[in-house]
């Protein structure tokens, strides 16, 4: 046979053995293609890929839902919806695909549909970053909805998560904020001149560190309503402020007649009897104080501080470690479990409290700056003229 012959018979043979790729095969070619677009990050030549094997098999879960959210992180959001539609469709369960989806009608628009899906995919998913990121934009779409109370309960659940993130504690500022001021709004439309409105009012002076227009408020409301639930023992606060010393005990002493079961109130009495030196009277008020609210910190360190001044510092310890474990952040605190700890011979956990004791006074001298930069009086410190400056 001659060269020609044969290489006719070559070819023959050669392109009767290349028949196509079957379906699966090419699949298979884009996936691998799409992975390694993928390694060398190339996303959009990886949604090429992805999009032909959607092309070619339509119901391919993992294409669906890649390719789906490489087109929600490259900001093409009408594109992305339907993919990640269809695969929540083929997978229902998939939470990050549905707080995707979420997040894609809400930049699209759809506000129903997002709601649902942030709704839905919220309580379900696992890792915090997704879920923070995902309640963030329920917030949000709350927020814009005017949905203030479910959006109160998100931001709950997300300190809850991350207390000290400075996003989530924004995100928590505003929506306060706007219910306060919605409150202060529907209560001045609806009962103007009321004991409640001057309570309000006394509120918001306190906060700007105007103590003569709050006490005047505070007496306002009281003229109105003499058994006001709250505003005696708010009066008794602005008049410590005042340094009216005669006047905050008879309005905490009122307050409490009001309500016997004011624990603050009888807190406050105890601390009046410690510093008459009346030891026996300020332990039993602020074991009673303890009775009625087992966690308060105030009366906690009152019978604390109280016990030592009776000699009785083994039983002052555990009520100071217990407070210690309530509000882990407060420097009274620290600074008296270390000086218990000093007493009973602990020197080693006194020095470690009295270090914890100086990163929080720090902390808090530098909030102390920006509340005055905000023109706003900060939450007053607990007094204990113990505690150095």
């Amino acid at each position: 046979m001659g060269s020609k012959a044969v290489l006719c018979v070559y070819l023959a043979v050669s392109c009767f053995a290349q028949t196509p790729p079957s379906k699966q095969e090419q699949i298979e070619t884009h996936v691998r293609q799409a992975n390694e677009f993928l390694k060398r990050n190339q996303p959009d030549l990886a949604v090429r890929e992805l999009s032909a094997v959607v092309a070619l098999d339509p119901n391919s879960l993992d294409a669906r839902n890649n390719l789906g959210v490489l087109l929600y992180f490259r900001g093409d959001y009408p594109r992305a919806a339907p993919h990640l539609r269809a695969a929540l469709k083929l997978r229902p369960d998939l939470a990050r695909t549905q707080a995707l989806l979420g997040m894609c009608e809400r930049r699209m628009g759809e506000i129903a549909r997002a709601e649902t899906d942030l709704e839905q995919a919220l309580p379900r998913l696992q890792e915090e970053n997704p879920k923070i990121e995902a309640g963030m934009e329920l917030i949000e779409l709350y927020h814009g909805t005017g949905e203030f109370e479910k959006a109160v309960r998100v931001v709950g659940m997300l300190r809850q998560l991350k207390p000290a993130d400075p996003d989530i504690l924004y995100a928590a500022y505003r929506i306060y904020s706007t219910l306060t001021d919605e409150a202060v709004l529907s209560l001045a439309m609806s009962a103007p001149g009321s004991a409640r409105l001057h309570q309000i009012q006394a509120h918001e002076l306190a906060r700007q560190g105007d103590t003569a227009g709050a006490i005047a408020h505070y007496r306002e409301a009281l003229k109105l309503e003499p058994q006001l639930p709250g505003a005696h023992f708010e009066l008794a606060e602005m008049l410590v402020v005042a340094r009216d010393e005669d006047g905050a005990l008879k309005e905490y002493q009122a307050a409490l007649s009001a309500n016997p079961y004011d624990a603050n109130s009888v807190c406050k009495l105890g601390e009046f009897a410690f510093r008459a030196s009346d030891f026996k009277t300020a332990a039993e008020y602020y074991s009673r104080a303890l009775r009625l609210q087992p966690t308060d910190v105030d009366a906690s360190l009152g019978l604390a501080r109280t016990l030592s001044a009776m000699n009785q510092p083994e039983k002052a310890l555990p009520i100071l470690e217990r407070a210690a474990k309530t509000e882990p952040f407060d420097q009274v605190v620290r600074y008296r479990l270390a000086m218990a700890y000093r007493g009973l011979g602990r020197m080693e956990d006194s020095r470690r409290e009295l270090a914890e004791f100086q990163r929080l006074k720090d902390m808090k001298e530098k909030l102390s700056k920006t509340y005055h930069e905000m023109r706003l009086r900060p939450k007053p410190e607990r007094a204990d003229p113990a505690v150095p400056e």
